[in-house]
């Protein structure tokens, strides 16, 4: 059995029960060699600003143990920092929005949280940040479609001590940046180029084959002979008098014959007319010379 008790400074001479009451932690008359005793809240458990000792002793029934005293310590000076927590990351055109949370509550009249962001993209060198104290940071200038990690850790700054604590960095997390406007153009681009690029070998290769195999792909295309509606109905069945309807087909029909006209003159156009023609009809001469 064990019991435990605290004072609030090296010169005080008082001491409190770690229990319920006084403290609002219990840790008396336990059973184990160990007592958690943090508060679930700022305003239970021991002052966090205050320098606390513990002591501790042994009982078995009527037999009790020395005191024995534990170093001073100080919740917000000693304290391990621990990273933070609750890490969000968005992607940004060329950038990464990142917000977490604390590692715990602080007063802020005691003290409060710096955080740093440490990022690199991957196989390359690591940066860090400028200290901020609030809870999301924004980096830019960073290359798009690019796969970045980061790190975070927080550090306590205890407000009239001017004393800093760091923390421990969080567990390694990547993600991967959105292309910028300059990208997207640039990608919209490259699309249409290779598309018109490939659209043009298709068919400049279609142009070729038409033109190599011409031949061929007309034979393809050409559509196959028919025979004659009268002979597939012949060749079904051959007992219909196809032939004599064929026959009655081609005979021969009544010679078409242009209508004719006849123009009269009168007499002396007549005359006229025929001394034209027999002009016309007789051939050139020319008087020939006397020697």
């Amino acid at each position: 059995m064990t019991r435990g008790r605290w004072s609030t400074s090296s010169t005080s001479s008082n001491w409190y029960d770690v229990n319920k009451k006084d403290s609002r932690v219990d840790c008396t008359s336990l059973t184990r060699t160990e007592c958690n005793f943090t508060a679930n809240s700022l305003l239970e458990g021991f002052p966090r600003h205050f320098n606390i000792s513990l002591r501790v002793r042994a009982k078995l029934a009527d037999l009790v143990s020395d005191w024995v005293t534990a170093p001073w310590f100080e919740h917000y000076r000693n304290a391990t920092i621990g990273p933070p927590e609750d890490i969000w990351v968005t992607p940004g055109e060329g950038s990464l929005i990142i917000k977490f949370s604390s590692p715990f509550d602080v007063p802020a009249s005691v003290a409060f949280f710096l955080y740093y962001v440490y990022y690199w993209e991957k196989a390359g060198i690591k940066q860090v940040t400028h200290p901020f104290r609030s809870n999301f940071i924004t980096l830019n200038d960073l290359k798009p479609l690019r796969a970045y990690c980061f790190q975070v850790k927080a550090e306590l700054v205890l407000t009239k001590e001017n004393i800093s604590r760091p923390g421990r960095l969080s567990n390694i997390s990547c993600s991967e940046t959105t292309a910028d406007a300059s990208t997207k153009l640039q990608q919209v681009i490259l699309i249409a180029m290779v598309t018109f690029f490939l659209l043009s070998v298709v068919v400049g290769a279609c142009l070729f084959l038409v033109l190599r195999y011409r031949g061929l792909v007309k034979h393809w295309f050409h559509s196959p002979p028919s025979i004659p509606s009268q002979i597939e109905e012949y060749l079904k069945d051959p007992a219909q008098p196809i032939l004599d309807a064929l026959d009655k087909d081609n005979s021969p029909k009544d010679d078409a014959w242009d209508s004719v006209s006849i123009v009269s003159f009168p007499e002396n156009e007549q005359d006229i007319l025929q001394s034209t023609l027999n002009q016309s009809s007789e051939p050139s001469r020319q008087p020939m010379e006397e020697p």
